[in-house]
């Protein structure tokens, strides 16, 4: 693949890292102060803001230039959390995990698209921490299930 395509696909993850701070934030800001599911939510923003800015970085280096939005992720990222914000702090745990779903199957499906610069970004860097963040949101969901 080409250096022009990998930057489209690295800003293609960059909008779902901005969903995802977007979601997170939207999540902590109606979450109780007390709540025990505050400290991996603040942990899984985070890694998502880190990612944010590795990817800008990479499409920079790639001579490309960054998305500044979240697009139509940002938009779907609102409607899901607004509904789970509704139903209570395991609604919205669900309602990440299931992002954090769409980010991991965003980030594999792609991956053999990358030019061989992007490609250890994404393996190691990118992949495993959507996997800690995604075992994380998939761990608190079944505390607060229990």
């Amino acid at each position: 693949m080409g250096q022009k395509s990998s930057i489209a696909h690295l800003n293609q993850y960059l909008r779902g890292e901005i969903a995802a701070v977007e979601t997170y934030r939207m999540a902590l800001d109606e979450l109780d102060e007390a709540s025990t599911a505050r400290a991996d939510l603040e942990v899984c923003l985070h890694s998502h803001r880190e990612r944010v800015m590795l990817l800008k970085d990479a499409i920079i280096t790639a001579g490309g230039q960054p998305v500044e939005s979240s697009g139509p992720w940002g938009v779907f990222a609102r409607v899901v959390e607004g509904g789970a914000r509704l139903l209570g702090d395991e609604a919205a745990v669900a309602a990440l995990e299931k992002g954090e779903d769409h980010g991991l199957t965003d980030y594999t499906a792609n991956a053999d698209d990358l030019d061989t610069e992007a490609h250890p970004l994404l393996a190691k860097r990118l992949i495993p921490e959507q996997q800690r963040t995604h075992a994380r949101m998939s761990s608190l969901k079944k505390r607060l299930s229990a």
